[in-house]
Order: structure tokens, then C-alpha cells, then sequence
């Protein structure tokens, strides 16, 4: 592997792990009230479960895309999203935060591997590469987990809000 190539394998892990500017999804998520899953700001759509869930739904459909020929994307854009505000049980939470965490850890695994080209179009898509497929994940994710301090925020559960500070850079 050149060094160029394992350079940018670094640095689009570093991203996907919420690096920089990034907010790693641990952060974002640690610590949402068991009550306040499904808790909503009035003029905003979105509670943390929903987020939760679309950024599990879209992150898996984007790594199945990315390495399996007969996976079918769900339905846009309802596929995408729970049918509740709320988590059907405090199981369902955990459920989507392991699976979020573990088809993360997949993606960044096709990334480390030195046999994924990062450059070739998947042969199933239309000019798709890994590369792009693994910037979007880090992006889709920046961006919903911005949306969740935000929401976080709003609520007042945002760590940063209270008397305990924490470092989320």
C-alpha cells in the first residue's frame, strides 16, 4: 500500500470515528434519559429515537449497498425512518445503538482493508466507489448527529448544558 493511500485510509477512519470537527456518535448519544427518548421541541419533527434510528437504517443501508449485489435499499423516504417518536421498549434503544456501533465498525473494517479499492466502482452500482460510499456515511452522520445535540440541547439534557461539563471535540 502507498503512503498516499494509507494516509487517506487514516484520515476517512478519523472521520467516521468523529474526529475534528466531527462528533463521534458515543458522544451524541451517551446519556439520553430513558424518558426523554421520545421527548420532542415544539417546530421540530425529530425526537433522539427518530434520529437514532435513521442514522442506523441509512448507515446500514449504505454499507449493505456497498458490499452485497442483492441488497434492496428500503423504500425513500419512509423506509428510513421509525413509524413512532418513541422507542417500543428501552430493548429497541439498545438494539439500534449496538447495531448502529456494529455496522459502523464493519464499514471502517472495508476501509482498513488493504484489498478494498477505495477508487473502483462498485460493480453493482452506477459509478459508486467505497470511498464515496464511506464520505457519505460520515457525513449523513455528521450532520443527524448535530441534529441530536441540537435537539439535545433544546431539551436541556446536552451534558454541556448542566453542571457536568463535557468535552464532545
Amino acid at each position: 500500500m502507498s503512503e498516499k493511500d494509507k494516509a487517506l485510509r487514516e484520515h476517512v477512519l478519523y472521520f467516521l470515528k468523529g474526529g475534528g470537527a466531527h462528533l463521534s456518535f458515543d458522544k451524541a448519544i451517551d446519556g439520553i434519559p430513558e424518558d426523554m427518548r421520545g421527548a420532542k421541541v415544539p417546530g421540530s419533527p425529530h425526537t433522539s429515537w427518530r434520529l437514532l434510528e435513521h442514522l442506523r437504517i441509512a448507515q446500514w443501508d449504505i454499507l449493505e449497498f456497498s458490499r452485497d449485489a442483492e441488497h434492496v435499499s428500503p423504500d425513500f423516504p419512509a423506509g428510513y425512518w421509525p413509524e413512532g417518536d418513541s422507542p417500543p421498549s428501552p430493548e429497541a434503544w439498545d438494539q439500534s445503538v449496538q447495531a448502529f456501533r456494529a455496522d459502523l465498525q464493519e464499514m471502517e473494517s472495508l476501509v482498513e482493508d488493504v484489498s478494498t479499492d477505495l477508487y473502483a466502482s462498485i460493480p453493482h452500482g452506477q459509478g459508486q466507489t467505497i470511498l464515496r460510499e464511506t464520505l457519505l456515511i460520515a457525513d449523513h452522520n455528521a450532520y443527524h448527529l448535530g441534529q441530536l445535540v441540537m435537539l439535545r440541547k433544546a431539551l436541556g439534557i446536552w451534558p454541556g448544558d448542566s453542571k457536568e461539563k463535557i468535552d464532545y471535540m
